[in-house]
């Protein structure tokens, strides 16, 4: 879609009359302040003179649109009062620095409260503002490294140790929990009439996206012997897990990488029939497969079908698919190759404006779609200080001063909404997950079986413990009419209902959103599919690592890897490298997916509050996947590349990177030319940097990366990384020891619980136990966090809250509709 386009002629979207103010400076910011301008807010961004850092970004163009630019000294007592007279009319501010500075600043939560008593400011921090963590640097690199997300990437590189993680999974995480924070506080302001202070931070916003990890870990610290969590491939390049047969990665013929997506065992079957194996499946020698005790017959069938699959063109490949609705596969594309992927371009989510700068600029359209179209077409971004002049003038001109409306409470904010979930997995159900923890009620459909997740893990519960949370379970057969109408009572009583089915399958279900809407017409209504709910992909199976290949979030993080190999040891590394970046239990495609609906269900939300209720909202993966990725998938004629690590994934360069240390790994973030300084004098103990004229300037330090990786390395690698993370912290220099273990298992040690990263929550299988806390928290409304249920725990419950009597619901159950 090409759209000719300027700042100011689109129409108003549902946050129309809302302003915020943008004191960004980082990327979570600027997606989160991205997102409410799609939504039609005024965003005022604030620049000092010299222009915003984030100009520099590649994705600029869609980080900024819809935004107006005013530039202020703030550290000038003018341009100070300018911000303050913002403030005091304003209903939003969004801030990224750590809490020390936002304070010299004058705009800590404290101050700008008394300034505006209905402003909700939301603060991103790295680490949060308590505990011990929270005057470190807020880099990226420095939670995914102190984390242990390096560590679970290991595999992405073929050296020993940790790997650079490139995909900013982190900032969408802190920018999608920050906007959830400013919705819900600005639907309790409904109420209230009082603002309140939300934070988000990098380390919880990424800690959202582990599908079951965190359980798995929790099953091996508390029962070691109940069984043994593997990796899809170990250590020395052998197949562990059995997945990696139906999500199989291969090149073809052509130069290629495709991953495929056939976990279903239907689907499994048709893969490897297509690949004439079915014989296997008969033959003693392969009983069992897919999951195979004995590992060289793990490796035998490993080859056998990388050797077929990759027998065959791209072309000759996707007939198939063409033509076989049982098989299905992406190709591994570059960020802004994603944009071109036919189902984005059906849905009408990739747009083409023309800046009378730049040319014409392809980006995403807006991340939540409403009755099959974008909320509005993108605006350009602003020139420098291009609103200056006019937004001084008009605080100038402004003398009102809001007050409170209403009594503050301290409530859930989310307190009397429902939602009907109507999904299976962890893409689209965990939004809904996060809602729970924001004080939403969700009521959970489950087959009679139970969701599908619950069983991924040898352990009972383990699967779905974590999308569970906060739930309540009710098991039937919708394909009954008398299952159906049950839900179709329950969809009578709620405020949202959110689905994840495939095109057309909410329709044949009777739970579409003409149905339910028709039943209750304050619905807010969300589709969370894969890809579409119609479209050349819109029934195709959409999973994490055939979505992170689509997306650019594998190829994001081994941007090196190439497919025309010169023997099957050199597939087989590149193979076991994509893997890992597409299909890390951590960092992946479900969780990302995730955060945007729970986003866009918030938005549906308050925009029924604000009496301009929305129609049908859509969320899909592939394109939220390429909202975590705007910041270097936006295309225009002379874009500057973006940042690209090195082939052995250390890092960007050498001041932003992993090094050896005495016993084991750090990870140094001063990448910015004020923090040399800082740099060279703690170092100053051990090497000598301002002495040599190879790192004089900035200029000089970027010809001569090399050299100074190798001088940090020398002295680096000779004492320990606790002490090298004290001595360069005490000295404000980014330094983190690397955590070689998964993140899920540090999350849960008593130095990260008790810095309040995790909560206590009760389970029925795992009865007291450790879980992620709320990854959004509120000055003044609260949250919670339970533990999560058991398939159709709360079935009668529900059913006689709905009008069943006894009698009724035991012969429901006795008929096999409930369980």
């Amino acid at each position: 879609m090409t759209v000719d386009s300027t700042r100011h002629d689109t129409p108003a979207g549902p946050l129309d009359h809302l302003t915020v103010i943008d004191l960004s400076t980082t990327l979570p910011g600027a997606q989160a302040t991205m997102f409410l301008a799609d939504a039609g807010a005024e965003v005022i961004f604030v620049e000092p003179p010299s222009g915003s850092r984030l100009r520099a970004l590649p994705g600029w163009p869609a980080l900024g649109r819809g935004k107006k630019s005013i530039t202020l000294d703030l550290h000038d007592d003018a341009d100070a009062a300018t911000l303050r007279g913002l403030l005091r009319t304003a209903d939003v501010l969004v801030t990224t620095m750590r809490p020390a500075a936002a304070t010299r600043l004058g705009v800590d939560p404290a101050t700008v409260g008394a300034l505006n008593p209905r402003l909700v400011s939301a603060a991103i921090t790295g680490w949060g503002s308590t505990g011990p963590f929270k005057d470190l640097k807020g880099y990226e690199a420095l939670v995914t490294a102190k984390l242990g997300i390096m560590y679970g990437k290991r595999q992405t590189t073929t050296r020993p140790g940790p790997s650079f993680v490139p995909s900013p999974f982190a900032s969408w995480g802190a920018a999608q929990t920050a906007i959830h924070g400013i919705l819900a506080a600005l639907l309790e302001r409904e109420d209230s009439g009082a603002g309140q202070h939300v934070e988000a931070d990098l380390v919880r916003g990424i800690a959202t996206m582990d599908t079951w990890q965190w359980f798995s870990e929790l099953v091996v610290n508390r029962w070691p012997d109940a069984f043994v969590p593997v990796s899809a491939f170990d250590d020395e390049g052998n197949p562990n897990g059995h997945l990696i047969y139906p999500l199989l990665v291969t090149p073809t013929k052509d130069g290629h990488f495709i991953q495929f997506a056939q976990t279903e065992p239907r689907l499994f079957l048709a893969l490897m029939k297509e690949l004439d194996l079915t014989w296997m499946f008969t033959d003693p020698k392969w009983a069992g497969l897919p999951q195979l005790e004995d590992v060289a017959l793990r490796i035998e069938l490993w080859e056998i079908m990388l050797e077929r699959a990759s027998a065959r063109t791209l072309a000759e490949w996707q007939q198939v698919f063409d033509t076989n609705p049982d098989l299905s596969a992406e190709v591994f594309r570059t960020p802004a190759e994603a944009l071109h992927h036919p189902q984005l371009a059906h849905d009408g989510r990739v747009v083409t404006i023309t800046d009378p700068d730049l040319g014409e600029v392809t980006q995403p359209s807006t991340l939540v779609h409403v009755n099959g179209a974008a909320l509005a077409p993108p605006r350009l971004a602003p020139r420098l200080g291009a609103d200056t002049d006019e937004t001084v003038r008009r605080v100038a001109e402004s003398s009102s001063v809001p007050t409170p409306s209403g009594a503050a409470r301290a409530d859930l904010p989310l307190a009397g909404i429902t939602i009907l979930e109507l999904g299976s997995m962890f893409a689209g159900p965990y939004a809904a997950t996060l809602l729970a923890d924001l004080g939403a009620r969700v009521l959970k459909v489950e087959p009679l079986g139970g969701d599908t997740i619950r069983g991924l893990v040898p352990f009972p519960e383990a699967g779905g413990a974590k999308v569970m949370q906060g739930k309540e379970s009710i098991a039937l057969d919708m394909h009954s009419p008398e299952g159906l109408a049950i839900v179709h009572r329950l969809a009578q009583q709620a405020d949202v209902v959110l689905q994840t089915y495939r095109a057309g399958a909410a329709e044949r279900a009777g739970v579409d959103a003409a149905t339910l809407t028709a039943l209750n017409p304050r619905l807010v209504y969300l589709c969370a599919p894969g890809y579409g709910i119609d479209g050349p992909y819109g029934g195709k199976p959409a999973y994490a690592p055939s979505i992170g290949a689509a997306t650019g979030l594998g190829l994001t993080d081994v941007p090196d890897v190439v497919a025309r190999a010169d023997n099957l040891d050199e597939v087989k590394a590149a193979v076991i490298r994509l893997y890992a970046a597409a299909a890390n239990l951590s960092v992946q495609a479900d969780g990302v997916a995730a955060l945007g609906a729970a986003s866009a269900m918030l938005l549906g939300l308050l925009a029924r509050r604000l009496g301009r209720p929305l129609g049908t909202l859509t969320t899909t993966m592939i394109a939220t996947g390429t909202h975590a990725l705007v910041d270097r998938n936006v295309d225009y004629p002379g874009r500057g590349e973006a940042l690209r690590p090195d082939p052995d994934m250390y890092g960007y360069s050498a001041l932003y990177r992993l090094y050896r240390a005495a016993d084991g790994w750090i990870f140094l973030a001063a990448p910015l030319e004020h923090e040399w300084a800082d740099l060279v004098a703690a170092m100053e103990p051990h090497l000598r940097l301002a002495e040599d004229p190879r790192f004089a300037t900035a200029i000089a330090r970027i010809d001569n990366d090399d050299a100074l990786a190798e001088a940090l390395a020398r002295v680096f690698a000779t004492r320990a990384k606790a002490l090298w993370e004290k001595e360069l912290g005490a000295a404000d220099v980014g330094c983190v020891a690397v955590a070689e273990q998964v993140a899920e298992k540090t999350l849960q040690e008593d130095e990260f619980f008790e810095a309040g990263y995790g909560v206590l929550a009760v389970h029925p299988t795992f009865d007291v136990h450790r879980r992620l806390s709320p990854a959004t928290t509120f000055s003044r409304s609260r949250t919670k966090a339970d533990g999560g249920c058991l398939t159709g725990e709360h079935t009668d419950a529900l059913l006689t809250e709905i009008g069943y009597d006894t009698a009724k619901i035991a012969d429901l159950r006795a008929r096999g509709i409930v369980a």
